[in-house]
């Protein structure tokens, strides 16, 4: 499968048979994306929770796509509202699709979406995925903190492809990031989450040198790797 960073939390994952899944497509006012939302052609959305810097362009793109998009119960109810198409399933549960599964796993991080001229909607808590893909297992942490559950990701047998946030502030800084992927077990590691704002500004470079040879991903955004 290919495997595409393109700022911030969104990563865009093409599957053997090319289905193409989105994850939290903030695209509008972000500074770092290479992405255009007109462009965008995903058969899935998955978003890990309400915030703004995660939901981003997800109406736009599923209106005019027909996208599915998949996130918990809550915030799924959000987007049939709209009339979306949407799945939302809860912590430990798992929805089949085409390519294999993806099952809501927690995240420590907070969930509420901004509303025009009135006071924010919570939308059920933040999540994280664990994704069966092509014979693959990805972990896309969301936006959360370190917690010792982390150890039980795929039946505490590691990931193939954790996508950890790494920025601090919001979430889990560098040196939580590092006891994460030691947590997951994974194999490759992903930073997302950093540098889009000055809250969040990080040295990529010195985490990937923390982790063991060969578990850390250089990219940049837009860029196309295989695993």
């Amino acid at each position: 499968m290919k495997i595409i960073w393109h700022g911030h939390s969104v990563i865009e994952i093409i599957t053997a048979d090319k289905t193409d899944i989105l994850i939290d497509p903030f695209i509008t006012d972000n500074p770092l994306t290479d992405l255009k939302v007109e462009e965008c052609q995903p058969d899935f959305i998955l978003v890990t929770h309400a915030h703004f810097d995660h939901v981003g362009d997800t109406v736009e793109i599923a209106q005019r796509t027909g996208a599915t998009i998949v996130a918990v119960t809550d915030l799924a109810g959000y987007f049939e509202e709209k009339g979306l198409k949407a799945y939302g399933i809860n912590f430990g549960g798992s929805l089949k699709t085409n390519f294999g599964s993806i099952k809501l796993v927690p995240a420590w991080h907070t969930a509420a979406l901004p509303q025009k001229g009135s006071d924010p909607r919570t939308l059920g808590v933040a999540a994280g995925f664990e994704l069966h893909v092509d014979g693959k297992v990805l972990y896309d942490a969301g936006d959360t903190a370190l917690f010792s559950d982390m150890q039980l990701l795929n039946g505490g047998n590691g990931v193939d492809l954790a996508f950890l946030p790494i920025g601090d502030y919001y979430t889990m800084g560098p040196d939580d990031a590092i006891r994460a992927a030691s947590f997951v077990k994974a194999k490759r590691v992903l930073p997302i989450h950093y540098n889009t704002f000055p809250q969040i500004k990080q040295d990529v470079a010195a985490y990937l040198a923390k982790l063991a040879p060969g578990v850390g991903i250089k990219t940049s955004v837009g860029k196309i790797f295989e695993i």
